[in-house]
């Protein structure tokens, strides 16, 4: 076992494993049918260039990048373990920036994600990132958002064809030829009086936001 973990965190076998990753999303996006639904909610704020933040589950970070349609990156907030080192190396093939924690002691300095807000840059947030519990929003986003005064927008996805990791979060791996939906929601303000009780609200609240986003898009494919 310590072998395996050993192997998996060397920097040349993430260089390979990201390459072959690589292909095989790629592959999966150009033999895929993606469509998108709610897509003017995004499309106003980039033609403004206004920032937001996106909301989705750790286990549909694979296809996020093709709901990505502003020539602007997406700063995706990861961990700095061997798993964020590879998700950011990934990435980069992908034109997506990791802003990544420290390996340590999972701390996050939030200097640059509010530069990046304040520069009218967009940051990706998996609420239930990076260990978990499985598809439950921690309190950092709701923080962030109400501090940086930008609106959260949720997302979902789903597809016809797909298989689930034996991992906390069930990590999806869509197959190739497959149809595929993001499906929007509405931007959700988190005005600057929330206390700590209002923001478990808006923690349950981004929560079933993002899983209507999910059921709703399923719906589409009937899955």
């Amino acid at each position: 076992m310590k072998f395996k973990k050993k192997f998996f965190k060397n920097f040349f076998i993430q260089q390979i494993l990201a390459f072959m990753s690589f292909i095989y999303i790629r592959l999966v996006g150009l033999t895929s049918s993606i469509t998108e639904i709610n897509n003017n909610i995004p499309l106003s704020f980039w033609k403004s260039k206004k920032p937001f933040i996106l909301a989705f589950w750790h286990n549909q970070l694979m296809m996020i990048s093709f709901c990505w349609k502003s020539n602007n990156k997406i700063n995706i907030l990861a961990s700095g373990h061997s798993d964020g080192r590879f998700g950011a190396i990934l990435g980069n093939y992908f034109n997506l920036n990791n802003i990544q924690t420290s390996s340590h002691n999972n701390a996050i300095s939030l200097k640059p994600i509010f530069t990046l807000l304040k520069d009218s840059n967009y940051i990706g947030i998996t609420p239930d990132g990076p260990r978990g519990p499985n598809q439950k929003v921690s309190e950092g986003i709701i923080k962030i958002a109400k501090t940086a005064k930008v609106p959260i927008i949720p997302i979902g996805f789903a597809a016809s064809s797909f298989k689930k990791l034996n991992s906390w979060d069930k990590f999806i791996i869509t197959l190739p030829f497959s149809k595929c939906i993001f499906y929007w929601g509405d931007p959700i303000e988190i005005p600057k009086e929330t206390d700590e009780n209002k923001t478990k609200v808006y923690q349950k609240l981004l929560e079933t936001k993002i899983n209507d986003c999910i059921l709703s898009a399923q719906r589409r494919l009937n899955v």
